[in-house]
């Protein structure tokens, strides 16, 4: 029954599941997490994607990538593009359902939170300073710095110098957790398309309780962004042989 496709789509679920399921936690009024702060979500991210590529591996995806900008720096890296479009589909499948789950679990909690803003961020990103030049050279900073290094991290060189088997999923979530952590104050680092795109959509669909605008004019430069910086690392990763 496990294949690429739904190992992509469920790991991606699980993703933004766990995702942004932390930041409702610390931004929604009356949760017992309210107020938690930046490193309550950095490292509740880093967990979820950790989550989210045990899942996507046990449930067939070797690739786990649960990230359009990490299908298309691969691509670029190995000159093979055939899984992009159906990983995308998957994944953008993933996301939605995600954060419809993300919805139902803090229901009550939409009502009593009046920030708008703060309800969307439950769904998706938003810049600290609005400014689309500096905006878009962070996601792609950021993205960049995702795409190179989880490719290092499975290279083979990397891969000789030992890493325990399993020891991948760990690594990658430590990776997410230090982008955080270091580049995602400007952006929020959505750093996935599918990411942000498709709880942009949920949000713009579901009956949030109070909810207002999805910000779609800002949200091609989660899209693009990330997938300008994948498609760099992949570039450079091939120009390295890595």
């Amino acid at each position: 029954m496990t294949s690429p496709l739904l190992g992509e789509f469920l790991g991606t679920l699980i993703l933004v599941l766990l995702g942004d399921g932390v930041v409702a936690a610390v931004l929604l009024k009356r949760s017992k997490a309210e107020g938690g702060g930046w490193m309550v979500i950095t490292t509740g991210w880093a967990l979820a994607v950790m989550a989210g590529v045990f899942t996507a591996i046990a449930c067939g995806s070797s690739d786990a990538h649960l990230n359009p900008a990490v299908t298309l720096g691969f691509a670029v890296r190995d000159g093979n593009f055939a899984k992009f479009a159906p990983y995308l589909a998957a994944q953008m499948l993933g996301a939605i359902a995600g954060a419809a789950l993300v919805w139902l679990h803090y229901f009550p909690h939409w009502k009593e939170t009046p920030d708008t803003a703060a309800k969307l961020a439950c769904f998706c990103t938003a810049p600290t300073i609005r400014h689309r030049v500096a905006n878009l050279v962070s996601e792609i900073i950021a993205t960049f710095v995702l795409v190179f290094v989880a490719g290092a991290i499975f290279s083979k060189s990397v891969a000789a110098a030992g890493p325990a088997a399993g020891l991948g999923p760990y690594l990658v979530g430590s990776l997410v957790w230090g982008i955080g952590l270091s580049l995602g104050g400007p952006t929020g680092y959505a750093i996935n398309p599918a990411r942000d795109l498709g709880p942009r959509v949920a949000h713009s669909i579901l009956p949030v309780a109070g909810k207002g605008s999805s910000d779609w004019a800002y949200a091609p430069i989660p899209v693009l962004g990330p997938l300008t910086g994948g498609v760099l690392a992949g570039a450079l990763l091939r120009v390295l042989g890595v």
